[in-house]
């Protein structure tokens, strides 16, 4: 799973910076914008939007403000910190994702098409709900794993 989401975080990001440079050169030293181009662009770059927030929740690497471990002091007070942050993490995630299906269904029901090119955006819009999706299955098992952690025991044998 983490070489697909290398390769894929790769190609995306090779595909935006490819078509950002594509498109400033024709349009400002060509002087000829390449029509549609925005179109195109919209698929690479909201999936690498949504997979590399997928990719910071699988690596569990979330810019985070936690000033409450400042104050504590016991690895287990840190523990039930992060237990307490993956369960609401998961309410509000599960939360979203429950609209992130309703507008699924409305974009699948509407079928809305780009301006230029006609390029349905059904598959830009499902970019959403599997992201969104993907990341409470890595919010579920990092939650599993904080409560499956012990803290540090004393052993006998020391």
């Amino acid at each position: 799973m983490d070489r697909l989401a290398k390769y894929t975080l790769t190609t995306l990001i090779g595909l935006v910076a490819v078509s950002q440079f594509v498109q400033v050169i024709t349009r400002y030293v060509l002087q000829v914008p390449v029509l549609g181009m925005e179109d195109i662009m919209l698929y690479p770059t909201l999936w690498l939007y949504i997979l590399g927030s997928v990719n910071a929740s699988r690596e569990n690497t979330h810019i985070r403000a936690n000033v409450l471990e400042i104050f504590l002091k016991t690895e287990r007070a840190h523990r039930i910190l992060a237990i307490v942050g993956e369960i609401i993490s998961l309410i509000v995630g599960l939360w979203l994702l429950t609209w992130a299906w309703d507008y699924t269904r409305y974009a699948w029901r509407t079928w809305r098409e780009s301006p230029t090119l006609y390029i349905p955006t059904f598959y830009a819009d499902i970019a959403l709900l599997v992201g969104l999706a993907l990341m409470m299955m890595y919010t579920a098992r990092h939650l599993l794993g904080h409560l499956r952690s012990r803290p540090n025991a004393v052993r006998l044998d020391d």
